[in-house]
């Protein structure tokens, strides 16, 4: 197993984390959010986190429990922000553009950790053919994955089942002037049985996968339940040739790189298949963990 260190990019920066939070820089502003991971002291004085952030993000205290455990939340903004905003990123040549926004649950849009991703899409898509490569990108989100693909050449087909992440993600390529892009506003299960029994075949495949979701038809996902059955069906989709990969990304508590790892053994035995943690380290050096992967590549 190893330890990703995603490469810094100009719009962004973990500028301190501890006690549950995190203040990151997105472009222009600074955003203060919770970090159920970051268990240790804040660097920096309160204070100073006060006085820094555009922006703070507060969990709504569930009624029934009395504790701040709930999804939902509300941002409080000390200085003067919009509500979206843009941030561009680049590498090798090439470039596109996200639009962020302040959203109910506390996230962004991005999630920086998975630029070591899109740069790992960007190197190895231009080896193939305009044309060739076809990546099929599910529980897609707002589509930072399937812009670097698409940057780089490749045919995407982008799935996600939440219809307003997908007009979100179309305004990204459109802003980053790409195009072509499929949009599925599909339960990812669902759409990868029909994929198979279609006999379609893609070059690489990403699952960012929650821990639980609904499908656009009230489908029922749960990642301990479903999760080895959405890999076996995408080993029938994976065209097993050179430079052919599947990569699973998980932010959940509590799993191990190492449940992510065997998945992918047991699904691609005859595949190189490496796995990690992510960390980003904030501007003191400390690494704070966002997340696991594991990659399966011929």
């Amino acid at each position: 197993m190893e330890i990703i260190v995603p490469p810094a990019f100009s719009d962004y920066e973990l500028i301190d984390s501890g006690n549950h939070e995190k203040l990151e820089r997105f472009g222009g502003f600074i955003l203060c959010r919770p970090e159920p991971q970051a268990l240790w002291n804040k660097k920096l004085p309160e204070p100073e986190w006060e006085r820094m952030a555009h922006a703070v993000f507060r969990r709504i205290r569930e009624q029934s429990q009395g504790t701040w455990e709930g999804e939902r939340g509300e941002w409080r903004k000390n200085k003067e922000m919009p509500d979206q905003w843009y941030v561009q990123y680049a590498y090798a040549g090439f470039s596109f553009r996200l639009r962020l926004g302040l959203t109910a649950f506390g996230h962004v849009g991005i999630f920086p950790e998975q630029s070591f991703n899109w740069n790992f899409l960007l190197d190895l898509i231009p080896k193939f053919r305009p044309g060739v490569f076809r990546l099929l990108n599910l529980f897609a989100y707002t589509g930072a994955s399937s812009l670097a693909a698409r940057a780089a050449g490749a045919d995407v087909v982008h799935v996600d089942s939440v219809k307003n992440v997908l007009t979100w993600a179309r305004q990204n390529m459109e802003a980053s002037k790409l195009s072509d892009i499929r949009w599925v506003p599909e339960d990812a299960l669902k759409f990868v049985k029909r994929e198979v029994k279609r006999g379609n075949r893609y070059q690489g495949i990403l699952l960012d996968p929650p821990a639980y979701g609904r499908g656009p038809a009230g489908e029922k996902w749960v990642l301990n339940d479903h999760l080895n059955e959405l890999i076996y069906l995408c080993g029938n989709l994976l065209d097993k040739t050179r430079n052919s990969f599947l990569i699973l990304n998980m932010y959940s508590l509590g799993h191990s790189a190492l449940i992510a790892e065997n998945l992918l053994k047991q699904e691609f035995p005859d595949a190189s298949v490496v796995s990690g943690e992510i960390g980003v380290p904030d501007s003191f050096g400390r690494l704070l963990p966002l997340g696991i992967f594991a990659r399966a590549e011929y």
